[in-house]
């Protein structure tokens, strides 16, 4: 749903994604109602359960939210990361430098990059969230991301900066590893503003 794999008003059904899952109905159902709680799929009584379109009038109010929220977990996590935190952040970092070194190498951009690019550039924001530890605002911001994520994957395409704007991410978990509260946050605020220019800029 996140990365459009399924398509926005594609139907949903529990009984096949159980199958493909190998899980049962029962989980499946519970993992589709905190979906439809994110706005990531809609049950209509009598029709079924189908991936929600992406709006695009909504980026305006997803950068809005990120660019309060974004910067103070960046800001937090600097200030909380313990030591296996630490390790981990840089963990991603590593993965970050190996991802920019291949692609500098001459490697074109297709689409096993781009979904290489995407879920690197979410598990880094569900890392610095997790560090934050702070509940409430991780699954806030986890929400927002999905969104601004669908949004993204709606553009892949079209937009030429994606590695780029994936690889900001390395000076952001370098702020944080050090601690240096004020930079990070600036760093994110700036990563929020550059998602938002990129997409309005293909509207």
């Amino acid at each position: 749903m996140v990365t459009l794999r399924i398509r926005p008003g594609e139907p949903v059904h529990d009984g096949r994604l159980a199958e493909e899952l190998g899980l049962g109905r029962t989980p499946v159902r519970e993992a589709l109602g905190r979906l439809e709680t994110e706005r990531l799929i809609v049950a209509y009584p009598r029709r079924g359960t189908f991936a929600t379109e992406v709006n695009i009038a909504d980026l305006g109010h997803i950068c809005e939210v990120r660019q309060e929220l974004e910067p103070l977990a960046a800001s937090l996590a600097s200030r909380r990361a313990t030591s296996a935190d630490r390790d981990m952040l840089d963990g991603h970092l590593e993965q970050l430098e190996r991802m920019e070194t291949a692609g500098g190498a001459g490697r074109a951009r297709g689409p096993e990059r781009e979904t290489e690019l995407i879920r690197l550039d979410m598990a880094v924001h569900r890392a610095v969230y997790a560090v934050t530890h702070h509940p409430y605002l991780e699954a806030t911001l986890v929400g927002y991301d999905n969104l601004a994520t669908r949004i993204w994957c709606l553009f892949i395409d079209r937009l030429d900066g994606l590695d780029q704007h994936v690889h900001q991410h390395g000076a952001l978990l370098r702020a944080i590893i050090e601690g240096d509260a004020a930079k990070a946050a600036t760093l994110a605020a700036e990563h929020v503003d550059d998602f938002g220019r990129a997409i309005r800029a293909l509207i």
